[in-house]
């Protein structure tokens, strides 16, 4: 019982790593950047599973709101919530949820696939309502700057993981 607990725990932690090292690679595109951060998420869902994908993310946030610089462009404090942003970092939670709940509840990837789809979707959503209210801008553009360019990048990267996911699980555990 204490060695799983304890191997948990460095699984967390190792993928808050995963997530500080991945997040900050970016590519600006305007004023939402493309970055890795639902990738690394995407890939704790196989190895943690929900509660400890979300958990590892939190990790990850507390570091990026204490100031250290995880956030996209190695950027850190709580400043980057507040801008434009901000819902999107938040909306990475709701996305854990709905992933991690389909990938410990189901053996399909298809279903994976499709649970990362609508995850990040409510992770858009999130986001874009944040975008509106701190650009000052309406849907339409918002969904234009903050959410159509990311879809193809965003869907391969559910790709990668569904494909490669439950390979690395498998070799962790």
């Amino acid at each position: 019982m204490e060695e799983s607990r304890i191997r948990d725990m460095c699984l967390v932690g190792v993928m808050a790593a995963v997530t500080c090292v991945l997040a900050p690679l970016s590519i600006p595109i305007g004023p939402v950047p493309v970055t890795l951060t639902n990738l690394a998420v995407y890939l704790s869902l196989y190895l943690l599973g929900m509660r400890r994908s979300v958990l590892s993310y939190l990790v990850y946030l507390l570091l990026g709101v204490a100031g250290l610089p995880v956030f996209s462009g190695f950027s850190g404090g709580l400043g980057k919530l507040a801008g434009p942003t901000g819902g999107y970092i938040i909306g990475f939670l709701p996305m854990a949820v709905i992933g991690g709940a389909a990938v410990e509840r189901f053996q399909k990837r298809a279903v994976h696939f499709l649970a990362m789809v609508l995850g990040t979707a409510v992770c858009y959503a999130l986001g874009t309502a944040w975008f509106c209210a701190v650009m000052n801008t309406g849907v339409v553009a918002a969904l234009g700057q903050a959410v159509f360019p990311f879809i193809p990048v965003d869907l391969a990267k559910i790709a990668i993981a569904v494909f490669i996911g439950p390979t690395i699980r498998a070799r962790v555990a």
